[in-house]
């Protein structure tokens, strides 16, 4: 499907207004899902950028907002939530005429962005829970503490150093609530639906596999996937890789598979 690209205001939001570039499907259906998606960039990156992923959604038929969540009050915790999940309880109530009454609302996001939506469906859980159908999860960034056994493998695509210098800008407000570190959270239960996706060769692996099993222990629905290696996956990140980019078909099965198991339930 052909994907239409174009950058928006969201004028309406509580913390003020928000850059966003929006991803959908020339041939969308009625009631297309709405996905919140958020970028990557090691918590630092700003402005609107071309998002891969994103794109790979918006083939399936979805509509992807992807804001400039940084730039309003900056990359230190907890300003990218409160922008996030001012932006989400907008889209909440009035979908800034994105979708339709039967559009299924999700918050997604890849490295750094998958932690920022982890953190947004927690509060959500917390707050709004009934507004939020799902999480979408892509290698997300979830460890301050960074020593699963996978992440041994950041040095080699040259991620290790700008990983740490990321959480230690982002906890740099001296916080690491559950919010802002979703792995170490206790208190999972009662949390949206996940789909959760990684690849063997990438350094995220563990913790984000490690995440989807204390969904499920938690009671919550997930869907787990790990990729093969050699799809240049690490490479939504920024990390450094031999191969072409090969994952776009699987992740678009991935999300379509999941989004009709929700509507099945």
């Amino acid at each position: 499907m052909t994907v239409e690209t174009k950058d928006m205001v969201l004028e309406k939001v509580a913390i003020g207004p928000v850059s966003a570039r929006v991803y959908q499907g020339a041939d969308y259906a009625k009631g297309p899902p709405v996905v919140l998606y958020f970028h990557g960039g090691a918590f630092r990156q700003s402005g609107l950028q071309e998002c891969p992923v994103a794109r790979c959604i918006a083939q399936t038929g979805a509509i992807v907002v992807v804001p400039d969540y940084n730039g309003p009050l900056g990359g230190v915790f907890p300003h990218p939530l409160e922008v996030g999940f001012s932006i989400f309880s907008y889209l909440a109530k009035k979908r800034a005429g994105l979708g339709d009454r039967k559009s299924q609302l999700f918050v997604g996001g890849e490295e750094s962005g998958g932690s920022v939506a982890a953190g947004v469906a927690l509060k959500a859980r917390d707050h709004f829970a009934e507004e939020l159908d799902g999480q979408v999860l892509f290698s997300p960034l979830l460890d301050p503490f960074m020593g699963t056994a996978s992440f041994q493998m950041a040095d080699g695509i040259g991620m290790r150093q700008r990983w740490s210098e990321g959480w230690n800008h982002y906890l740099s407000g001296g916080v690491c609530h559950p919010y802002a570190a979703p792995r170490l959270c206790s208190r999972l239960s009662g949390m949206a639906p996940a789909l959760i996706v990684s690849a063997k060769d990438d350094p995220l692996a563990d913790e984000a596999l490690a995440y989807a099993d204390c969904l499920q222990r938690s009671g919550v629905m997930v869907r787990s996937h790990l990729l093969a290696a050699g799809t240049g996956w690490p490479s939504i990140y920024g990390g450094a890789v031999d191969q072409a980019p090969s994952y776009e078909d699987s992740i678009c099965r991935y999300f379509s598979d999941f989004i009709r198991d929700l509507r099945v339930q």
